[in-house]
């Protein structure tokens, strides 16, 4: 066995810990192991380095996916351990899943864990079926990420009707693309400037877009680049999400809890006298956030959307 010590990776010094309590019988057969989130506060690891964790424990067949429960330990004699072994070879038959359960699924664990935490074995193991089974729902990993995508735009219906005029009208669309990258933080990372995903429900949000700037004179380029930067804006505000819930999970720490902390250090940097603009600034209450910063640019950018429209 691998002797472990404070220069044995994080994830394997989890392995050890649970491997020791299933072996002890303080897990026994069918108990519920510690979910991810419960690793992440036990521990202060990442939610990836605990999703990894309990990966190599599935692969041991230590552990066994219940869907609806979690991940429970396996039995009273669980598998040999070997970080080679694959999950799948001790299942029973696999029961039939549908396209729908693998997205949502997905959409689950990259909405808890980011992307960095989804992966095919994982989706398998939390369906409790065979890794190749979901090839024949999906072509792989980018098939599946493309259905996500689309899935969350189609959850986030389009309202049947808009209220009048072009401002209101593109009001209404980025704040509802504001809302769903608020609830899939992922979802910025694989929306693209240059490559447009080729998802129906997010490619209907580009067309009401253009729906809403048609008839007032703008040329086809014009027009197509006031929507795309928009849509941009949004999304590039959203991809702050998942980088800001990444590191609190990293830290432990919230925005406001991490900047209290940094208190001592940034006065210190402003008390040299090299930043006399940020130093009067920070004498004052100012909110910044996600949130602020989304609706102080949508307006600016509106506004000039105005201007150009009067012009």
């Amino acid at each position: 066995m691998t002797e472990i010590d404070e220069s044995t990776p994080p994830y394997l010094r989890i392995v050890a810990e649970l491997r020791r309590r299933i072996a002890s019988g303080e897990l026994g057969p069918g108990d519920r192991v510690p979910s991810t989130r419960q690793i992440v506060r036990e521990w202060g690891v990442a939610m990836a380095t605990a999703s990894r964790a309990l990966t190599v424990l599935r692969q041991e067949s230590l552990l066994r996916a219940v869907p609806g429960v979690g991940m429970v330990v396996c039995g009273s004699e669980p598998a040999a351990s070997g970080r080679g072994g694959r999950a799948d070879v001790r299942r029973g038959p696999a029961h039939a899943v549908t396209r729908d359960q693998v997205v949502r699924t997905a959409i689950g664990i990259a909405d808890s864990e980011g992307l960095a935490g989804l992966s095919m074995r994982r989706i398998a193991a939390d369906l409790d079926v065979p890794t190749m089974s979901l090839y024949r729902q999906v072509r792989g990993k980018e098939h599946l990420v493309l259905l996500m995508a689309d899935a969350a735009f189609a959850a986030h219906r389009l309202p049947g009707t808009f209220p009048p005029g072009w401002r209101a009208h593109m009001e209404l669309l980025c704040r509802l693309q504001w809302a769903i990258y608020c609830r899939h933080p992922w979802l910025a990372q694989v929306v693209s400037l240059t490559r447009p995903l080729m998802a129906p429900h997010a490619v209907a949000h580009t067309e009401c877009a253009l729906r809403a700037l048609a008839g007032y004179g703008l040329d086809q380029q014009t027009q197509l680049h006031l929507v795309v930067a928009l849509a941009n804006h949004v999304r590039g505000t959203a991809v702050n999400l998942q980088q800001g819930a990444e590191a609190e999970q990293d830290t432990g720490l919230t925005d406001d809890e991490w900047m209290v902390a940094q208190a001592d250090a940034l006065g210190r940097l402003l008390a040299a006298g090299e930043f006399p603009h940020l130093a009067r600034l920070s004498r004052s209450p100012i909110e910044l956030d996600a949130d602020s910063l989304f609706e102080f640019g949508l307006q600016r950018l509106l506004d000039g959307v105005e201007q150009l429209l009067d012009q």
